[in-house]
């Protein structure tokens, strides 16, 4: 069992670490950066002057995303500590694995959505920042502790 915890709690944290942490850049140029919240740009003396992101529909789709994946990933660690005291022996976590799996289909369409769409909203060249490639590596993780859930049995 602890194990499979730790894929889980790692991608609990990745999610969350791309989605709320502050200067979380999804999007970097030259002496700014983007995030699904605010763009960001160093001004005088290396302060940084924020202003709120665009109100673009894709965006907020992003940002949706990203909320409902942090949601189903909880509820999903929730519903194994849950499942794993009630289920009987031999039991399977389909619950779990359901809500991790929705939880990684969440973050891969949320990030795919800001692949296809960041042109749109930042035209100055810019490459892809930390927060980003760590929603890419959540997805995987997510994806495969909620295979791991739906398949493993409760043991003794």
């Amino acid at each position: 069992m602890a194990v499979l915890k730790g894929p889980h709690i790692c991608t609990v944290i990745l999610i969350l670490w791309t989605f709320f942490f502050l200067h979380q850049s999804w999007l970097v140029s030259n002496g700014s950066y983007a995030d699904l919240w605010q763009n960001c740009s160093e001004g005088v003396s290396s302060t940084w002057n924020c202003l709120s992101s665009s109100n673009n529909e894709w965006l907020q789709s992003v940002q949706a995303m990203m909320i409902l994946s942090i949601i189903f990933s909880v509820l999903s660690l929730f519903l194994f500590f849950c499942q794993l005291f009630t289920l009987t022996k031999g039991g399977r976590f389909y619950l779990t694995g359901i809500f991790q799996l929705l939880a990684g289909l969440c973050v891969v369409a949320g990030a795919s959505i800001f692949t296809v769409r960041h042109t749109e909203w930042h035209r100055d060249p810019a490459s892809f920042g930390y927060a980003y490639i760590l929603a890419w590596v959540a997805f995987p993780l997510a994806i495969i502790s909620g295979i791991i859930y739906v398949i493993l049995r409760k043991r003794e």
